[in-house]
């Protein structure tokens, strides 16, 4: 009998470890649930404080100041690959006739806020607006590049669902820029000096070949391909919005480097010729034009300085062609 009691009884080794493992496991629930709250009020504050116009882009509205006719905006391939100096030239106006008010990952909605609170600078001109498939693609949901705008639409529950566990640094970067667009407001950044070249920012130097993208059909824009999320309805409807707040209003889809061939790549001939099919019919119904550029005559492989954006030789051969598609 005190032989099977030895067999059967857990020795006190075993019994401390098996409550030190129930402690430690109840510990880190309650860190995970603190944890949870603890961002979940980070992102309520975030909500209230957000701005709608990003530190970026309120660094870029002292431009404004000179009454500009023609106005580039959007994201990262008009900041890099539109020079508005020579635009103003090639139409004959004066420096400041057109300026240059993109921002890496720039969102139609955070355009919009510009001229909601800015109307006076934006009724008389023609806004060219370029737009990137990360910006309607609800797949793609990477801290770099997801709208701020959109993350404030969303409730905070519908945040976290949609980010956790694997986004959270989505949602980090969401409430730094949240407060970023708080202080810039405060502190008048967009009454502030203006930027030099009239917006323009030029790319130093090549990517290095070895991380160029293989292919774009599997680019990162692209993952998971889906219009028909936030993504698409707010940037969308944000699009619409502004037609009636400006003289004219252009959305450009630019090209990608020529070492990519769309003929041979059906996914991404597939996805784009959605995605611009969507935004012409858009553009029927709310009265905007769409300037899809596949390629630029003249523009070579020698220009690029990454799959999506221009270096300093191809700046002038790219925005004189803008140009003269906007003149048409």
């Amino acid at each position: 009998m005190m032989r099977s009691l030895f067999v059967t009884t857990a020795s006190p080794l075993a019994q401390v470890q098996a409550l030190s493992a129930r402690w430690i496991a109840g510990a880190l629930a309650l860190t995970l649930i603190a944890w949870l709250i603890a961002l979940a009020a980070l992102l309520a504050v975030a909500n209230r404080v957000h701005d709608d116009v990003p530190a970026l882009l309120a660094a870029k509205l002292p431009l404004l100041q000179s009454k500009p006719e023609l106005i580039f905006a959007g994201e990262s391939r008009t900041v890099y690959q539109v020079d508005a100096g020579l635009a103003a030239e090639l139409l004959g106006k004066p420096p400041g006739a057109a300026v240059n008010i993109a921002y890496d990952a720039g969102e139609p909605l955070a355009l919009l806020a510009a001229m909601r609170e800015r109307p006076e600078k934006f009724k008389n001109a023609q806004v060219v607006i370029s737009v990137a498939p990360f910006l309607f693609n609800d797949g793609v949901r990477s801290a770099a590049v997801y709208p701020p705008d959109v993350a404030a639409r969303l409730r905070v529950g519908a945040q976290m669902r949609a980010f956790l566990p694997l986004r959270v640094g989505t949602l980090i970067r969401y409430i730094r820029e949240a407060f970023h667009a708080r202080l810039a407001a405060d502190r008048h950044v967009a009454d502030g000096a203006a930027p030099p070249n009239y917006g323009l920012t030029v790319i130093a130097r090549n990517q290095p070949d070895s991380q160029w993208a293989t292919e774009i059909g599997s680019h990162p824009h692209f993952a998971n391909w889906n219009l028909s999320g936030p993504k698409a309805r707010f940037e969308i409807a944000a699009l619409c919005d502004m037609v009636a707040r400006v003289d004219k209003l252009t959305v450009v889809l630019p090209p990608w480097a020529p070492r990519y061939d769309r003929a041979r790549d059906a996914a991404w001939r597939d996805k784009e010729d959605q995605l611009a099919a969507l935004l012409t019919e858009v553009g029927r119904r709310c009265g905007f034009a769409l300037l899809n550029i596949p390629a630029v005559p003249g523009l070579a492989q020698d220009n690029y300085a990454d799959e999506m954006h221009v270096n300093a030789s191809g700046v002038p051969i790219y925005t004189r062609y803008l140009v003269s598609r906007l003149r048409r």
